[in-house]
């Protein structure tokens, strides 16, 4: 199987709030999806319904070709976790931890485990609630990857850690998973560790997908350009794909993401020409998409 998950035109409301709105997904093995949004954007509620948590009240979720509400111990038995909220059993000692998935995971490697607790430096006898948030969330981590799941999910692991444990987390398990062609979904805010790991990116703003592409494709599919008019202008151009422009008289700037052919055309019907033009970071594109389109005249 290629694709590992599939989500199709997923709607959940809560009362009168739609959490998420026609969301369609798709994530290839051995690829890592980085999904952003801002807090209360849905991210969790749709890492929600790919562990089963919701039934969906629209659409569909597949993972691993498998409906999560209706076989849960076909795809749970494959899925690792870890949420900023580890969740885990304070009273229990790091090895009794370990003794404890061990019974309910058939495929829990405990070398692995036990290598992962050494390269994370955790004392084994260690009490979990007696251990710092950065050391909770590397004996998360170390339980959610012991058992090598086929898909790691990953909700805002790392907010509020230090560089050192967010770095662990990211570059050395992360990409180590999707190296043994295992699959990642990595939901975050922290757009430029995102952008370290990340092949694929989706974007969420209140409930809705904005964009789900390549990185590259993102990157270059998004630019910030400057354009020149021969005449004074009070207002902002209109162009098509153009979010957030400012500027004052024959100079204007703002975030364009169409083609360049398009864009070409439309500069030459304006009667202007482009004078600057360069690439944005993930964290530059998610604020210019996330903010409400603003005209500084």
């Amino acid at each position: 199987m290629t694709q590992i998950l599939e989500i199709n035109g997923l709607t959940k409301r809560f009362g009168e709030k739609t959490a998420l709105r026609n969301v369609s997904l798709s994530l290839a093995k051995g690829k890592v999806l980085g999904l952003i949004g801002e807090n209360g954007a849905g991210k969790t509620t749709i890492i929600k319904h790919i562990l089963g948590s919701y039934i969906p009240q629209e659409g569909s979720v597949r993972v691993f070709g498998l409906d999560p509400v209706k076989d849960p111990a076909g795809v749970l038995g494959n899925v690792g976790y870890l949420a900023e909220e580890d969740g885990l059993p304070g009273w229990m000692r790091v090895y009794e931890l370990q003794r404890y998935f061990q019974g309910f995971y058939q495929n829990w490697d405990q070398a692995y485990a036990e290598d992962l607790r050494e390269k994370f430096k955790i004392d084994r006898k260690a009490i979990i609630k007696q251990l710092s948030k950065g050391q909770r969330a590397r004996v998360g981590l170390m339980a959610a990857l012991a058992y090598r799941p086929e898909l790691l999910l990953l909700d805002e692991p790392s907010s509020g850690l230090d560089p050192i444990v967010r770095r662990e987390i990211l570059t050395s398990i992360v990409r180590a998973v999707a190296n043994e062609n295992r699959t990642v979904l990595f939901s975050s805010h922290l757009l430029s560790e995102i952008e370290l790991v990340a092949d694929q990116v989706a974007m969420i703003r209140e409930g809705e997908i904005l964009f789900c592409d390549t990185l590259d494709n993102v990157k270059q599919s998004n630019r910030r350009i400057t354009l020149r008019f021969n005449a004074v202008r009070t207002s902002a151009p209109e162009i098509g794909e153009a979010l957030n422009w400012e500027g004052y008289g024959q100079e204007w700037s703002c975030l364009y993401s169409g083609n360049t052919a398009t864009l070409e055309a439309s500069v030459s019907l304006l009667d202007a020409k482009v004078v600057e033009e360069s690439w944005l970071t993930l964290d530059e594109i998610f604020h210019a998409r996330s903010a409400p389109k603003v005209e500084h005249a």
